[in-house]
């Protein structure tokens, strides 16, 4: 409510201003969420050829290797104090012809709508706020989003109603960035590479040590190594595992020792990738390699991996998904062991999947 008394204060300076908007052809997008948001971002960017950027410092790595973008702005650089915000909405005010609000909360919606835009696209989400109707009051384009629809298709059709999720393919860093020299680790081998996430950034979402082990022993027989990939806070969680593996000599970690912008290429070493609705997830997928993605507590109708993806949901119906791309919440009704669970004929789809994308038919017909 605060950015709504902010915005009707400045709303006299905003119009003394918009004589003097002289149009620049530079377009904004505007999404400060995590990493798989912004990877499901970029074929919107990559339509719009170049365009500036309000995002989060997270994704500032995968954003400073993207050729599509030109300046960045970091949301947590402005939301110290009034006065920062304030520089900030000014700075933006006549800079733009187009503005794309990707991320309709409170803040980000103050600062499209006080842009002074030619051409404004707004996306209104399903967790709108009453008072969120005077920003949208300035939108030229609104397009409302819900729960059953595809966020990267809804980003694109804010562009060109036209587009489909098929329009534009998906990029991590554009090009892909590759590094002169890659880590020992991933040198190439006869191994089947799978890479795993044993944790994700919601820690609710995190899949139980006892559902890997499961997973690592229905491929068993199968000449895989398991890359271990996350920051160093995650460490504790492999320690979970490595306690209770019998052999973890397939187990290598590659935790903490990439950053940001270093993990795509990693991970487009692999030849499948295995984890909950991550950013890594969407990481992979944007870089083709398989992947196979527990759903957990996450309906992933509204988002989902969309190249050579195994989707596996919890099979008991009373696991009704309860997390949402606008609606994410850190505690969830069922446990996690519940609801990653893995039945038999999961766990065979598993293997299935690894030897049909690995091209391992014949050894385990």
């Amino acid at each position: 409510m605060s950015y709504v008394i902010i915005f009707i204060l400045l709303w006299p300076f905003k119009m003394l201003m918009k004589p003097f908007h002289r149009r620049t052809g530079r377009n904004l997008v505007i999404q400060t969420a995590k990493i798989g948001d912004f990877v499901n971002i970029t074929p919107l960017l990559k339509h719009l050829k170049k365009s500036d950027v309000l995002i989060s410092k997270t994704v500032l790595p995968l954003a400073e290797h993207d050729a599509t973008i030109d300046s960045i702005y970091l949301i947590e650089d402005y939301k110290k104090s009034l006065l920062s915000k304030i520089r900030l909405a000014f700075h933006l005010l006549n800079r733009y012809d187009n503005v794309y609000l990707l991320q309709p909360n409170s803040v980000n919606a103050f600062y499209a709508a006080f842009c002074n835009a030619a051409g404004k696209a707004f996306l209104i989400a399903y967790t709108r706020k009453w008072y969120h109707s005077i920003f949208y009051q300035t939108a030229d384009i609104v397009r409302l989003h819900r729960k059953t629809d595809f966020t990267l298709e809804s980003y694109l059709k804010l562009a060109d109603p036209a587009f489909t999720a098929d329009s534009y393919k998906k990029h991590a860093t554009w090009p892909l960035w590759v590094p002169e020299q890659t880590l020992p680790a991933l040198a190439k081998n006869q191994q089947i590479k799978i890479g795993i996430s044993i944790s994700a950034g919601n820690k609710a979402k995190t899949i139980p040590t006892d559902v890997w082990i499961k997973i690592l022993n229905c491929l068993h027989g199968l000449p895989c190594q398991f890359y271990v990939f996350g920051p160093e806070n995650e460490q504790p969680y492999l320690d979970q595992l490595l306690a209770k593996l019998t052999d973890s000599e397939h187990i290598i970690s590659l935790i903490g020792q990439l950053k940001l912008h270093e993990v795509p290429h990693a991970i487009s070493q692999m030849d499948v990738y295995i984890a909950s609705d991550s950013g890594n997830i969407y990481i992979a997928d944007a870089v083709e390699t398989p992947v196979v993605c527990l759903a957990g507590p996450c309906d992933l109708a509204e988002q989902h991996p969309t190249f050579a993806p195994l989707i596996l949901t919890p099979e008991d119906p009373k696991l009704a998904p309860e997390s949402f791309i606008f609606s994410a919440p850190y505690t969830f009704r069922h446990s996690a062991e519940e609801l990653f669970s893995l039945s038999d004929v999961q766990l065979n789809q598993i293997r299935s999947f690894v030897i049909s994308k690995t091209g391992q038919e014949q050894n385990h017909a």
